[in-house]
């Protein structure tokens, strides 16, 4: 069994988390034939991963490009200030912007690595003035465009499985 904060997870939630991973859209009765269980142990399992916070939320993964949303962003972000209080401002700022799905707080370096997904060069330069230009506390900003993405996943490897 792996302790993650005090949830223990044996080798029936690791089956449940992997397979949540790949297709979360089963339902209950699904899910527990996926993983070898019954239904109420499985429904009892999910909830607990959930409410423990193991499992964040459950979402569809669309294609931007399908979307006519065809430019990736890599952005570094550098602030003039990196008091605690600015640190947290650029981060609330970026929380409403929709274009921005990643934020990380990175060192050395740059103070944030952005991933942003915008339709495309115009929608970038917008998307530019509005949360960097038009910040006062923004020093740099770097900018890296994705030619082609050979890798996108979405799942975590899951901790080993302890003897």
């Amino acid at each position: 069994m792996v302790t993650i904060d005090t949830i223990l997870l044996d080798d029936l939630d690791r089956r449940i988390l992997a397979q949540l991973q790949e297709d979360a859209s089963l339902n209950n009765q699904e899910l527990a034939e996926v993983v070898h269980a019954s239904p109420p142990t499985c429904l009892r399992r999910v909830r607990r991963l959930v409410e423990s916070g193991i499992v964040e939320k459950q979402v569809a993964i669309l294609d931007p490009a399908r979307l006519g949303s065809t430019l990736t962003a890599i952005v570094e972000v550098t602030l003039d200030v990196q008091a605690a209080e600015k640190l947290a401002e650029f981060e609330a700022l970026v929380q409403d912007e929709p274009a921005i799905l990643q934020c990380h707080r990175v060192s050395p370096g740059p103070d944030f690595v952005l991933i942003a997904q915008v339709r495309d060069m115009p929608a970038y330069h917008a998307l530019v003035h509005r949360a960097f230009t038009a910040q006062a506390n923004v020093r740099n900003v770097r900018t890296f465009f994705s030619v082609h993405r050979s890798k996108f996943e979405t799942r975590i490897a899951l901790p080993p499985q302890e003897l």
